[in-house]
């Protein structure tokens, strides 16, 4: 110790006797520790970290689409007869009740129509009734020899012409009463009329061009929408491989949940009306309709919203926090608790298979395909303080999130004597 202090100068130029005091001052402090340099990497402390058991479990799944709000009955009103509008006789966007008059078309022309056809009619009824008096007085001439048998074929063969010249008539006028009663435009069933599509005074007719408007039944409200044919092959797989089961039909079935375009969920359920068996040319996929009550039409035709379907489940299933589960070169992978070669908890990275997402209990999971196993432990907290290095990174287990007050306080006094241990 005097040789080095009575050295010359040090590193950055400070005298060998201040640098040699320092070393020693270090090995001394070294020294009273008395034990080894702290476990971990770089000489870290064990990463305090949560713990939690893998345990299969029944898990509710639901599946989202995108859909679209049509009425129940989506009725159009159409003119069924030529002629000029006059009247508009509801309101815009109101709801009408069925048979209630819409509009008014011109009725002038189909009231001289039907004046028309009840005259024809009484022309020929007069013709009919001619024709039957004359039938009688050729019947009765015939028992005196005063007319032919050819007369009294003629006479029947009129009496016949002419109820057929009635019938015809009856039918003109039934047809002159019908198309002015089409004059009279009325909504075909209850719920809300949309704009009119044609002004007062606008000549409207029969055709491609007759739409005057639309009345849309809004309780029940139809959702549209639309299941892929990769995602129904898949659910008919884990259906028939036992990994989803779905609710009983007779039961309910699945039940239908409503998300608005600003993120709130209608507050009625609905159910699954039905899924098509044929898969529809235009899009490729499986048509679908879900019904929801609306009784107070809060929903309307047209809207985007996003349809949640509720009532499947995954049986004996494994499932992890979102946070638990991160993203390496090779995949997604978690940390598993195990035991170094000297006998510490360590922390080992496990390469894992996930599915979907699920909601349970107001947190988002992942679903564990594969890489785990019952009873393994996963950390789920204090990922952030794992070094990977060589042989695992040495842990501090503590409670998982949510547990019990008693293992709360349990994990810090087992974390205490195990540290009191390595001293």
């Amino acid at each position: 110790m005097r040789t080095l202090v009575k050295a010359g100068r040090g590193f950055g130029g400070a005298p060998r006797g201040r640098a040699s005091a320092a070393v020693v001052v270090l090995l001394l402090v070294a020294c009273g520790r008395g034990g080894p340099p702290p476990a971990g990497p770089g000489g870290f402390p064990p990463a305090p970290v949560a713990l939690s058991e893998v345990k299969p479990q029944t898990v509710p799944i639901r599946f989202e689409y995108v859909g679209q709000t049509a009425g129940s009955k989506e009725a159009e009103v159409r003119a069924r007869v030529q002629g000029i509008l006059e009247k508009r006789s509801y309101q815009e966007g109101g709801y009408v009740k069925a048979g209630q008059m819409l509009f008014v078309i011109d009725p002038r022309p189909y009231v001289a129509q039907e004046e028309q056809a009840a005259a024809a009619l009484a022309q020929a009824e007069a013709q009919q009734a001619q024709a039957r008096r004359n039938l009688d007085r050729q019947q009765s001439l015939v028992a005196d020899g005063m007319t032919t048998r050819r007369d009294v074929d003629d006479a029947i063969s009129a009496v016949e012409t002419t109820a057929a010249a009635v019938k015809q008539a009856q039918a003109r006028l039934t047809e002159a009463r019908l198309n002015l009663s089409y004059t009279t435009v009325t909504a075909p069933v209850s719920g809300y009329a949309s704009r009119a599509q044609k002004s007062e005074g606008s000549l409207v007719s029969p055709g491609e061009d007759s739409l005057l408007t639309t009345v849309s039944q809004l309780d029940p409200m139809h959702v549209n929408f639309s299941v892929s044919e990769s995602e129904r092959l898949r659910f008919d797989r884990e259906i028939a491989d036992g990994r989803l089961t779905l609710p009983d039909p007779a039961k309910g079935g699945r039940t239908i949940r409503v998300k608005l375009a600003d993120g709130t969920i209608f507050p009625r359920e609905g159910r699954l009306a039905f899924i098509d068996a044929r898969i529809n040319p235009a899009t490729g996929a499986f048509d679908a309709r879900a019904l929801v009550p609306n009784p107070d039409g809060a929903l309307r035709p047209g809207q985007f919203v996003r349809v949640i379907v509720e009532g499947a489940e995954r049986p004996k299933t494994v499932v992890l926090p979102q946070r638990a589960v991160m993203e390496g070169p090779q995949g997604k992978f978690v940390y598993v608790a195990g035991k170094s070669a000297d006998g510490r908890d360590v922390a080992l990275p496990r390469p894992v298979v996930v599915g979907d997402w699920v909601d349970l209990k107001d947190e988002r999971l992942w679903i564990v395909e594969s890489g785990l196993s019952p009873g393994e432990q996963v950390v789920v907290e204090g990922m952030g303080k794992i070094f990977p290095v060589p042989g695992g990174t040495p842990i501090m287990p503590g409670p998982p999130p949510g547990a019990p007050p008693d293992a709360a306080k349990a994990a810090p006094a087992a974390g205490k004597g195990e540290a009191s241990g390595r001293k």
